[in-house]
């Protein structure tokens, strides 16, 4: 049965005196049984850490880890019953892929015949009955990664911890294996923390996201909530690919409500601040469109498809915009084009803080 996992305050901090540095600020995170937690963030911002901190790899210098009902603080890895997979694979290059499978069962003394078993369900699951003969060297980087996983799968673990397993395969593999952990992870329903700094595994695997950045918890949400309703603006630059687009100006009154204002255009859309409240209005590319009639102006700049669709770059006195329009526009770099979007999707930020503005 899946267990929950608790993340309570946590805290760490490297060297002492004046070379203190604090990683990890106070972190509070509660995961449900059998649920897919992604940490996501930049480079440095504390996520391999805290990950290290549940698999029991490094001590918190303040908080709990609780898995289950259990305190594992200072309890050592090979008995909080967890299960990691790595970047690196770390298999034994002597031993079959059997026999890397098998190998955690065998040094807890688990009877030849079910080992045997579970190595044939693990192997199934991932469809790699027919390498259980093969040693390491003989297969490719995705083939190393399922034993990788199978050889963590095997142990039954209460949690399943990943540290950016996909790192090192090509982006074809990379999309491969993403939908493997995903089906993986559906069928044995183990409650499981995935690190990655890459935002389309983050929205592609997680049941819930949780954007870090210099080691304070941003946001902790659904993908639908993370990429629709960023709750500042670090998470809504970091998230999502174009970023979202950020126009900074203020509100103004008008007969009809507050509107938005910006370098001389004032956007015929309701403002949810007061008038004079310096704001930032968000919008992802797919919200914007091309508008022969807009006061909202700029020229082409730049032109990238990408097959399904095509993004164009709209240079305007607020800054370059992106916008995402059909794959055959007829749109050319040079053209003067107008600008709008849909109300609904916009997305408001305090200029001052960069925080949401309640909406």
């Amino acid at each position: 049965m899946a267990s929950a996992l608790h993340i309570q305050g946590i805290r760490k901090t490297f060297g002492k005196g004046d070379k203190q540095v604090e990683v990890l600020k106070r972190i509070d995170i509660e995961v449900a049984p059998g649920e897919f937690l992604i940490l996501v963030g930049p480079s440095g911002c504390g996520k391999s850490t805290l990950l290290n901190i549940i698999a029991g790899l490094e001590d918190p210098t303040e908080g709990a880890i609780r898995i289950g009902e259990r305190n594992v603080i200072g309890v050592p890895p090979a008995q909080r019953d967890i299960a990691m997979v790595f970047q690196s694979y770390a298999l034994y290059p002597t031993m079959s892929v059997a026999d890397n499978i098998g190998f955690a069962l065998e040094m807890r003394k688990v009877p030849k015949a079910e080992r045997e078993q579970r190595i044939r369900d693990v192997a199934a699951m991932l469809q790699i009955e027919h390498l259980l003969d093969r040693r390491p060297a003989q297969l490719s980087g995705g083939q190393r990664q399922r034993v990788a996983m199978g050889r963590a799968l095997a142990r039954q673990p209460q949690l399943f911890l990943f540290d950016e397993p996909l790192s090192n395969l090509d982006a074809k593999l990379r999309v491969e294996m993403r939908a493997e952990i995903k089906r993986l992870h559906q069928r044995s329903g183990i409650t499981s923390v995935y690190v990655t700094h890459d935002q389309i595994e983050a929205m592609t695997l997680g049941s819930r996201i949780a954007v870090m950045k210099g080691g304070v918890l941003q946001q902790l949400g659904t993908p639908d909530e993370i990429y629709n309703r960023p709750a500042n603006t670090y998470v809504a630059t970091f998230m999502g690919s174009p970023t979202m687009n950020l126009i900074a100006g203020h509100a103004v009154e008008s007969s009809a409500g507050c509107r938005f204002s910006f370098h001389g255009v004032t956007l015929n859309a309701l403002c949810p601040a007061p008038a004079g409240q310096a704001l930032q209005l968000g919008l992802r590319p797919e919200h914007l469109r091309l508008e022969d009639t807009a006061s909202w102006r700029g020229e082409v700049t730049i032109i990238e498809p990408t097959g399904a669709d095509t993004y164009v770059v709209v240079a305007t006195a607020a800054g370059d915009v992106s916008v995402r329009v059909p794959p055959h526009t007829s749109v050319r770099v040079g053209d003067n084009v107008g600008l709008g979007f849909h109300p609904g999707a916009a997305s408001w930020f305090d200029a001052g803080t960069g925080q949401r503005w309640s909406d």
